[in-house]
């Protein structure tokens, strides 16, 4: 079986469930149901997502496992916070970058492990 898909392959609006069967007794229900607030991500956030709670909500074992830097984690989870409807607090000190971070940061653009869109929107804080 495909897994269920939650975003139009065409406009990418959220979509309504409009029949279930059961396969044991033939019994079809029809209406309009969710599917929840998980299927809006897309692929890449819900394997994110299952990394994250695999890992308790741990910043640092999600690094591990991911191979990835504390701001590219935090990154990731901002994008599954905001495709999820909710806004995300203020996670970052107002002023500049250290120096060590942007460094981090560009490196990781430079090795793949951050698009320059990610890479940007952490630099800017």
């Amino acid at each position: 079986m495909n897994p269920v898909i939650g975003l139009c392959p065409i406009c990418q609006h959220t979509l309504t469930v409009t029949s279930l069967h059961c396969r044991n007794c033939d019994t079809t229900v029809s209406g309009q149901f969710t599917l929840g607030r998980l299927y809006q991500l897309n692929m890449e956030q819900l394997q994110f997502v299952e990394v994250f709670i695999r890992c308790e909500g741990k910043i640092t074992r999600v690094e591990d496992e991911l191979s990835m830097s504390y701001p590219a984690v935090r990154s990731r989870l901002n994008d599954v916070i905001r495709a999820l409807g909710y806004e995300v607090g203020e996670t970052a000190e107002s002023g500049p970058v250290p120096e060590d971070v942007r460094r981090d940061i560009l490196r990781q653009i430079a090795e793949g492990k951050l698009s320059a869109e990610e890479g940007i929107e952490m630099l800017r804080g």
